[in-house]
């Protein structure tokens, strides 16, 4: 890896930045630090046809196009600090891109899924990412399965109207049974009276497996913190 001055006009953020396509960064605890000092550490990019992709670092080159543009300093003559890896292997990428966010600060839930989602599309396994980031096989299938939601049920839990048990449970509904539970939703949302309320809790467990029990060994959850019967 070799470290280098970049102008920020040739850096962009990478599609394998895990918080990549969100909207720009809230950078109001990092920016009194640039204004003052600059850009210290150095992010994490490798190089395309264009420049630079940045692979972690994307809140400190948001704060420094910001300083620049308060002091009104082309974006050509910023230089920032930058380790530069080798291009070609986007799994390694997103990776450190990964590991860099979960230690700086935990990632919302569902960014963390699609995440390993998109490791395991790039040919990563569930035991090898299990074992880079230190956790276990069964937690990663949880994110994994979450992932595959339908993307309103991913909506209603980010936007905090459901809980992560009513997730879980929605992970062992068919993609019909998804869809409808999104209908309910959208309707419940939509104020409309007649439409029948989205089920939540046991009245979630009860519509998609009525007096059918199901054994825990199917469980994609911690057992440790399950309150219910075990078979």
């Amino acid at each position: 890896m070799d470290l280098q001055h970049i102008p920020l006009s040739d850096l962009k953020v990478g599609a394998v930045n895990v918080r990549h396509a969100r909207k720009a960064p809230d950078v109001s605890d990092i920016l009194p630090s640039i204004r003052a000092r600059g850009v210290l550490q150095a992010l994490l990019v490798r190089p395309n046809a264009n420049g630079f992709e940045i692979i972690a670092g994307r809140r400190r080159y948001f704060a420094a196009r910001m300083v620049a543009d308060e002091q009104g300093v082309p974006l050509d003559e910023v230089l920032v600090p930058c380790a530069v890896t080798t291009s070609g292997d986007d799994a390694g990428a997103m990776e450190a891109s990964l590991i860099e966010n979960v230690a700086r600060v935990p990632m919302d839930e569902l960014a963390e899924y699609e995440a390993y989602a998109r490791l395991l599309k790039q040919g990563r396994k569930v035991e090898e990412i299990a074992l880079t980031f230190g956790i276990t096989d069964l937690r990663v299938k949880q994110r994994l399965a979450i992932a595959s939601l339908h993307p309103q049920i991913k909506d209603a839990f980010r936007a905090g109207n459901i809980e992560g048990e009513d997730l879980r449970l929605l992970t062992s509904a068919s993609k019909a049974q998804q869809k409808q539970w999104a209908l309910k939703f959208a309707a419940e949302a939509s104020g409309e009276q007649d439409g029948e309320r989205a089920p939540r809790g046991f009245y979630l467990k009860h519509w998609l497996f009525g007096n059918e029990q199901i054994t825990t060994k199917a469980a994609l959850f911690q057992l440790e913190a399950y309150r219910g019967c075990r078979q």
